[in-house]
């Protein structure tokens, strides 16, 4: 499906993008990918990995607030993945305006540009935090995904725009695992923990660019793709990077949750089942090929929640251990 096609990352130079583009050099042909982002240095250094002369990739400055240089930048682009987004959570509550221009507006921006170009597809990457969120960064990607699921009612059948929502990546930038292991470089053996109960839903950055692949070929417009993984406790993950530490219990963080969620109550009236994915189907619009294909899924039972504490899927010690190895 990716050969000979044109794919722009917004925010192609984080965690996800870089593997994204790894990933498609290996397994497919691209025409082009286009590593769409606003930092110069993040450019800079991943050209050292994804040379111009050497791969089909072009880096384009801009920002997804700005809509003139997104629909330069969507020119001929068969495929948009948008994964361009302000995510820290403290700072968003201190800078909350910033957090809408980029996470709420910046969507938008793309909608509008998107639709007046030939784009075929656009997958949002999203947060088990849009879900009940409790502070800014959930409650904008919350709009965000509205956003680009309602899109679906504007671009006829010619552009569909679906979402992927997943939780904590092993690998991303300032994961609570980059934060453990520079206290155990220091020697430090006693870890802070807000909650010993704290659970979070976890999977590999190879596993979130899978699931983006399968929401690309799947993708009918207005679901919402929900990967079944594993759930694990953060005294685990510790216990995992330094056996036989302290924990020193520090409390709830604000804007922080105990557990997690990826589906809720209320959504599970219109989730299905589907090829070990949980499908959230569009609340307000739906297409008739959305219907059809969906329909022979069985839905999720009355009253599922999918939350991180009551996951029938857990990591151990050994499991985690081996996954921080790719750290």
């Amino acid at each position: 499906m990716l050969n000979d096609k044109t794919i722009l990352i917004t925010g192609g130079t984080g965690s996800f993008g870089r593997k994204f583009t790894e990933v498609l050099f290996e397994k497919y042909k691209p025409k082009k990918v286009i590593i769409f982002s606003r930092d110069e240095f993040k450019q800079y250094e991943m050209s050292k990995l994804f040379p111009e002369e050497d791969f089909n990739i072009r880096y384009f400055l801009g920002d997804v607030r700005d809509k003139a240089r997104l629909d330069r930048a969507f020119e001929n682009v068969d495929y948009v993945i948008h994964a361009a987004a302000l995510k820290q959570v403290p700072a968003l509550e201190y800078n909350p305006v910033e957090a809408v221009k980029t996470n709420i507006l910046g969507a938008n921006a793309i909608v509008d540009a998107v639709l007046s170009k030939n784009v075929k597809k656009v997958i949002a990457l999203s947060t088990d935090k849009a879900v009940n969120p409790i502070n800014l960064y959930g409650a904008t990607k919350l709009v965000a995904e509205k956003i680009f699921i309602d899109a679906n009612a504007y671009g006829g059948n010619r552009v569909k725009f679906s979402v992927v929502r997943y939780g904590n990546v092993v690998a991303s930038r300032g994961s609570v695992i980059e934060h453990f292991l520079k206290l155990k470089s220091r020697g430090i053996k006693e870890f802070p923990i807000t909650d010993e109960r704290m659970t979070r839903f976890w999977m590999t950055l190879e596993e979130s660019v899978e699931l983006v692949l399968k929401a690309l070929k799947e993708a009918e417009g207005g679901e919402i793709f929900v990967p079944n993984i594993p759930s694990m406790k953060i005294v685990d993950l510790a216990g995992a990077i330094e056996p036989g530490c302290k924990f020193k219990i520090t409390g709830i963080r604000p804007g922080e949750k105990i557990h997690e969620t990826l589906v809720s109550e209320d959504e599970s009236r219109k989730t299905k089942e589907f090829d070990g994915l949980y499908v959230i189907l569009p609340q307000f619009f739906e297409r008739k090929e959305v219907h059809r294909k969906y329909n022979r899924y069985s839905s999720v039972p009355e009253g599922f929640v999918y939350r991180s504490d009551e996951n029938d899927r857990w990591l151990g010690v050994e499991e985690l251990q081996e996954m921080i190895k790719y750290v």
